[in-house]
């Protein structure tokens, strides 16, 4: 990572969140704001119809919602914070959208630093990248060759593909059809959002959005 982008990150203060669990307004055990019943309901109008989110599946604390957000970065800007699972989305204000995410397994599966969002794709193929292959090859194997959209495919319903320096970093910010694994680590590196979340974010950040990845376990002075 060069000066230029040690820098930037230092800028970003990490642990924008705490680790206590939060209950969003209207939240009280089975009983759900209907708000967010709204947010995660279906979403038939789509080529392959999304189901709603079972939100009993998910800590409150990882719904969607907008909160105060102390960075300095411009509005439109993407920071995800690998420690507290959350991925914002700077606004006006001292504002952020907040996103729960699911992040990689280990801290070497992450990529870190600065990235750009140079390519969006709707309900896009995936193909495993050699890597995976390589150390699960029963699991990773047999998708060599590609996958093709739809609800069985591990990206979900869209994705940002980031690059550093015009190179593909092959991470993605991706749906998913595993709600229980928001908040977790889980992943082989990139970041997953609910389907609906996804959706959601895909339709406010164009091509040649900023994204900064901060690094798991690590410290930034704000």
């Amino acid at each position: 990572m060069d000066v230029t982008r040690r820098v930037a990150l230092a800028a970003i203060p990490l642990g924008l969140a705490g680790c206590a669990t939060y209950q969003p307004p209207g939240v009280a055990g089975s009983q759900y704001d209907p708000a967010y019943l709204a947010m995660y309901a279906a979403i038939p109008g789509e080529p392959f119809p999304v189901p709603a989110v079972d939100l009993s599946q998910i800590d409150p604390r990882f719904f969607r919602q907008e909160v105060a957000y102390p960075g300095n970065q411009p509005p439109g800007t993407i920071i995800v914070d690998p420690n507290a699972r959350f991925l914002y989305l700077v606004l006006e204000g001292g504002r952020a959208l907040r996103y729960g995410v699911g992040v990689g397994r280990t801290e070497a599966f992450n990529f870190v630093g600065e990235a750009v969002i140079q390519r969006k794709a709707e309900w896009p193929s995936w193909t495993p990248t050699p890597d995976m292959i390589a150390r699960e090859p029963d699991r990773y194997g047999p998708y060599a060759g590609g996958l093709p959209g739809g609800l069985d495919n591990p990206l979900g319903a869209r994705a940002l593909y980031l690059y550093e320096n015009g190179r593909d970093t092959l991470y993605r910010l991706h749906g998913t059809n595993e709600p229980w694994s928001i908040g977790r680590k889980v992943s082989s590196g990139c970041v997953r959002l609910l389907n609906q979340d996804i959706i959601d974010l895909y339709g406010r950040v164009p091509v040649g959005s900023r994204v900064f990845v901060l690094p798991a376990g690590g410290y930034y002075a704000a």
